[in-house]
């Protein structure tokens, strides 16, 4: 047999259960030492121990080798595509090699190089007359727990499992029903109230009056889920509690931003149950505007609930997702992917999720190829945001999302390509660390080891020489 390390995963594991290495130990029928020795990676683990695992657990490891830090992996090969390394850079059988023998290291690296970029940024908007970030963002903060997580939380499906407690609500009774829950068990009362009365707000929470407010700004579908989302928040206090302190982040504005993400995981899993959503996502090749009708939910609502299908034995195709704004300013960003979603930046500009906004409504879909020869098929489409004034009319945004290309084939969007001679498109992480010296949408050269301008040749772009 093949040697199969498993620390990262099993210590996680270990955690996520609040079990000591002796509790642990005693649970597989192995000693304490054993366990120690395999959470460090400095022994592998056995055939029988991977059985007593999926017996203990429940959890299939039969494909623990590739999972086990797959989301590492996939930032460490983005990160050496800096042009940084460019003299010297690790292959994939020394980066895999790295992550068995030395996770810990790799994980400072993953860091190092994080803080690397933000103190590059720092100084391009010192030169550029700009206030610095000191800090990472709370948003990367909360997108890097996701990752980690690989954007699937099994305490909040299971929570939301239950949310209804069995009883079958008609699709259009849900919003009345959870006023009705909320009033009950609660004694919180929601009142519609006019744009006026909210200037700014969609939704509002007084604790004091015990009252939610939703603007009428708000459509439909958009009550129902800032609804659910107040419940995850009262309701699922000590769960959301317990997530947010195992996550180890202490920034007041990550947190804060942490548990509003979870909350928003929690309303998608309540009402987009994950069983019935992944039967009618494969049924239907992730139409997902079908989806979105099917569970009562917004487009874009869809497409985050579909990035969460990762379970144990019963997973969907992992995306990633990427929305935008007309500015090309990445909003939001969630990954089950090896693709490699830039902190700092905008995205790609030869990503087609900017020319979707020719399109409005109408899905774009592109087959893209990263510098590692990674390739991905990639679905784009525009989505619109609630307006309530004049001023505010075409409010709309692009959500972007892909998977990898072994995948396209369960995509009903691919179905017209061809997948095996599909047309590649180059693409970047962004064009500060882009190695793509002669691409015609590069936007400035990249920060480190970029070449002369070449006074005598006029290339494709002003950066090229």
């Amino acid at each position: 047999m093949q040697k199969t390390f498993i620390g990262p995963h099993l210590r996680r594991l270990r955690l996520d259960r609040g079990q000591t290495q002796v509790q642990m130990a005693k649970a597989l029928g192995i000693s304490a030492s054993y366990v120690n020795l395999m959470e460090n990676n400095e022994r592998s683990v056995s055939v029988s121990v991977l059985l007593r695992l999926f017996e203990v657990y429940g959890v299939d490891w039969r494909e623990i080798a590739d999972e086990d830090g797959r989301s590492q992996l996939a930032d460490l090969r983005a990160v050496t595509q800096d042009p940084l390394f460019a003299e010297s850079r690790p292959d994939l059988t020394q980066l895999r090699a790295a992550l068995v023998h030395s996770p810990g290291l790799a994980a400072s690296f993953l860091r190092l190089h994080s803080a690397y970029q933000a103190a590059t940024d720092q100084l391009l908007a010192l030169t550029q007359g700009e206030a610095p970030q000191i800090v990472t963002t709370p948003e990367a903060v909360v997108h890097n727990e996701f990752r980690r997580h690989r954007n699937h939380f099994r305490e909040l499906e299971e929570a939301a499992e239950g949310f209804w407690a069995g009883a079958t609500i008609e699709a259009d009774e849900v919003y009345v029903a959870l006023k009705r829950r909320l009033r009950d068990r609660l004694d919180v009362a929601v009142r519609l109230v006019p744009v006026k009365d909210l200037p700014g707000t969609l939704r509002r929470y007084d604790a004091s009056l015990r009252e939610i407010r939703l603007s009428e700004a708000l459509d439909h579908t958009n009550r129902i889920f800032q609804l659910v989302h107040m419940c995850a928040l009262l309701e699922q206090r000590a769960l959301l509690d317990t997530l947010v302190a195992r996550s180890g982040i202490t920034d007041p504005r990550g947190v804060a931003r942490l548990r509003v993400e979870l909350a928003n995981y929690f309303a998608a899993a309540v009402l987009m149950p994950y069983d019935a959503f992944l039967a009618e996502a494969r049924a239907t090749k992730y139409d997902l505007d079908h989806i979105a009708t099917r569970f009562g939910v917004s487009f874009e609502q869809a497409c985050h609930r579909a990035t969460t299908l990762q379970r144990e034995g019963a997973q969907g195709v992992p995306f990633f997702f990427l929305r935008i704004d007309k500015g090309g300013n990445v909003t939001k960003r969630f990954n089950a992917t090896g693709f490699h979603l830039a902190e700092h930046g905008g995205a790609c500009p030869r990503l087609d999720v900017h020319t979707s906004f020719r399109t409005p409504g109408r899905i774009v879909s592109q087959f893209v190829e990263m510098p590692d020869k990674s390739q991905f098929f990639v679905f784009s489409r525009t989505v619109d945001r609630p307006t309530w004034a004049r001023h505010a009319q075409d409010n709309r945004l692009a959500v972007a999302m892909g998977c990898a290309i072994e995948h396209a084939p369960e995509i009903g969007y691919a179905e017209v390509f061809s997948v095996a001679g599909a047309r590649m498109t180059p693409i970047g992480i962004n064009c500060r660390i882009c190695p793509r010296a002669d691409c015609d949408q590069r936007a400035h050269q990249a920060v480190v080891l970029s070449r002369p301008v070449d006074e005598k040749r006029r290339g494709v772009t002003r950066f090229e020489g």
